[in-house]
This record gives C-alpha cells, structure tokens and sequence, in this order.
C-alpha cells in the first residue's frame, strides 16, 4: 500500500504476472470475442490481450456498437478505458472531411493517414500504419542504456552478436511496413558504432576517420549488423 503497509490480496493477479494475460484471453474470448460475433457478426474485430480494433461502415454504426459494448463491459464486471476507446475516422483520398480522431496505435503500429506511391508512381493518400513515436522512443532510449561507445573491452564482432538480437527483432516487427520510418533508430546505432571505433583506436579518433571505417566495414561485411540489411545508405545517413 502507500504507507508501506502489506495486504493479501483476495482477487485479482499482480500486473505483469504471466498468468495475467492469459486469464484475460480466456475471460474476453466469451466476454468479448464470441458476444461479438453473436451480436454483430458483420463487424470484424482484431484484439490482443485486452487491445482491441473493430471495424465499422459508418459513423452511426460504430456508435451503436460501442455503445452496447460500453453496457456489456459493465455486465461482465469491467469497464473500457476512458482514455483509449475512441472512434476513429480513416481518412485516405476517398474519405474526406474533418473529423476529431483521425490515428490510433495498435501494438506499437500508429495507423494514419499517408502519403505513398503506387506502383504506376502516383502519389496517394492511404491510411497505412508505420512504427509509432512511442515504439521509437522506447527503443532509442534502450539503445543510448547501452552505451555502446564504452565497451572498448569488446571486439566489433562481439559488439554485433550483442546488439543483433534486439535490432534484428525490432526490423522483423516494426519493419514490416514503411521500414525508412525507422532511420533514426538506425541512425543512433551507428553514432554509437562510429564513437565506439574513435574510443577504442586512437589513430581513429577523428570523426571523418572513424565514420570511413565504419562505411569500409560495412561494405565489406554487409551482414555483420543485422540493421545493415534495412537499406544500404544506413551509414551515409549519420548526422
């Protein structure tokens, strides 16, 4: 409690037990998932642990549905988040106007709309997602906990065994669509990677000098990062 003090619980399970999310999958599949499917059978849904997305034709409709889920959230004992439940207009060149919420994130992806490029190149506007501001200041901030330029006690190549596994599973997730959206992160990586080689050799200490080594390295062993793979510019964009 606040002061300190210690209280059983009588209900409930921790937040972040790894029991948590899987009594809540069990509980909102017949709390949620199948009463959807009983009670609107013509409105697709995604949902993740207690995140959800339901896809309505209109405005009237996504009001009448979330006004019954607002009632059978309170039947079963829960209530939808004040903050998160919205109703989203997805805007793209055939849906205009202007509307309040126009975005929303899901599981790290921000959906808006954007402009791309058909395959014929010409310019559209699609409501598309891409890695959301959030995601990318979370891995920025893991990425500087590193402190990468420090570990003068490790080779290039342990360097890259370290690193790897993260990089690689954030570009498997977050690159799945509009992947140069996450050049930044690609950016701070290899600031890290040019200070690292300035710290550790001294006839590299020069900025010009440690940044041509890292390109040389990198055309060399194109594989030995895993965000090297992304695009082939991912040295030529340090700042």
């Amino acid at each position: 409690m606040p002061d300190g003090s210690l209280m059983k619980r009588e209900r409930g399970t921790p937040q972040g037990a790894p029991v948590s999310p899987v009594l809540a999958n069990l509980f909102l599949h017949y709390a949620f998932d199948t009463w959807m499917a009983r009670n609107f059978p013509g409105v697709q849904f995604e949902r993740y642990a207690d995140d959800a997305v339901l896809h309505c034709v209109s405005e009237s409709q996504a009001r009448m549905v979330l006004a019954a889920l607002r009632e059978r959230m309170v039947g079963v004992g829960l209530e939808l988040h004040p903050d998160k439940t919205r109703i989203v207009y997805c805007k793209d060149q055939l849906r205009r106007g202007s509307y309040e919420h126009t975005a929303f994130t899901f599981l790290g992806y921000t959906f808006r709309a954007r402009r791309g490029r058909s395959r014929h190149g010409n310019l559209f506007l699609g409501f598309d997602p891409a890695i959301s501001r959030d995601a990318l200041n979370k891995i920025s901030r893991e990425v500087r906990s590193w402190h990468l330029h420090l570990r003068t006690d490790l080779t290039f190549n342990e360097l890259a065994r370290r690193v790897n596994p993260k990089a690689a599973g954030w570009i498997n997730y977050y690159g799945r669509f509009r992947p140069w959206e996450m050049l930044a992160f690609l950016t701070r990586i290899n600031a890290c990677l040019v200070r690292w080689i300035r710290k550790k050799y001294g006839r590299l200490a020069g900025k010009r000098k440690a940044l041509a080594k890292l390109q040389e390295i990198a055309r060399r062993y194109p594989r030995m990062f895993a965000h090297w793979r992304l695009t082939p510019t991912a040295c030529a964009v340090l700042v």
